[in-house]
């Protein structure tokens, strides 16, 4: 069963910051799917010529659905190459049926899933996330963070949840180590933490 730790959740929900910290205390290289996502969406396909048509054409969003049809090879490239990681995963969701799937199965052997969120109400948390992202895209005219936020892909793949409203980082560092034990020592999923909503 792998120790590596999977941070998944929102734009602005803390998740690179957490996961240096993690990956320090631990002795753990830190992995960015939202640095190396580029060199896996090249390999099948993925054009930025075509992506600044379509954001060019259709804003931001459309683009995030370009990106949505390499997001799970993405994932599978990136836990198939790295090992003993602290991963984020940026604040993608999978939108098909199939992506999900795909990155559910990807995920299935790994008990340290951790949702970040700032709190267990939903709309408060909401709140807290769009004041922390002061500037999104001026071509966004959707509400992206509501719709994220909202979407089933953080709740059903989350194994343990943990809320970081008036907590500095290092504190929800803390937990997540007390949470999981010692490295190489991680308690099963569901032994403690908080179960997603």
């Amino acid at each position: 069963m792998p120790d590596d730790i999977v941070l998944i959740g929102p734009v602005r929900a803390g998740k690179s910051t957490i996961g240096r910290l993690l990956a320090g205390r631990l002795q753990y290289p830190q992995v960015s799917l939202d640095e190396v996502r580029w060199k896996y969406y090249a390999e099948i396909g993925y054009d930025a010529e075509v992506a600044r048509t379509i954001r060019a054409q259709g804003g931001f969003l459309a683009l995030v659905y370009y990106r949505n049809l390499f997001a799970a090879y993405a994932v599978e490239r990136m836990l198939g190459e790295h090992h003993d990681c602290v991963f984020d995963f940026g604040a993608g969701i999978y939108e098909s049926h199939e992506s999900f799937r795909r990155v559910q199965r990807a995920l299935s052997d790994y008990p340290n899933v951790i949702l970040l969120l700032p709190s267990p109400d939903r709309l408060e948390a909401l709140k807290i996330l769009k004041e922390r992202d002061a500037h999104p895209p001026q071509d966004l005219t959707f509400d992206i963070s509501a719709y994220f936020f909202q979407h089933h892909t953080y709740y059903d793949l989350a194994k343990l949840t943990f809320y970081t409203k008036d907590k500095a980082p290092e504190e929800t560092c803390a937990e997540i180590l007390d949470c999981l034990g010692s490295p190489g020592k991680y308690r099963p999923s569901g032994d403690s933490g908080t179960v997603p909503p």
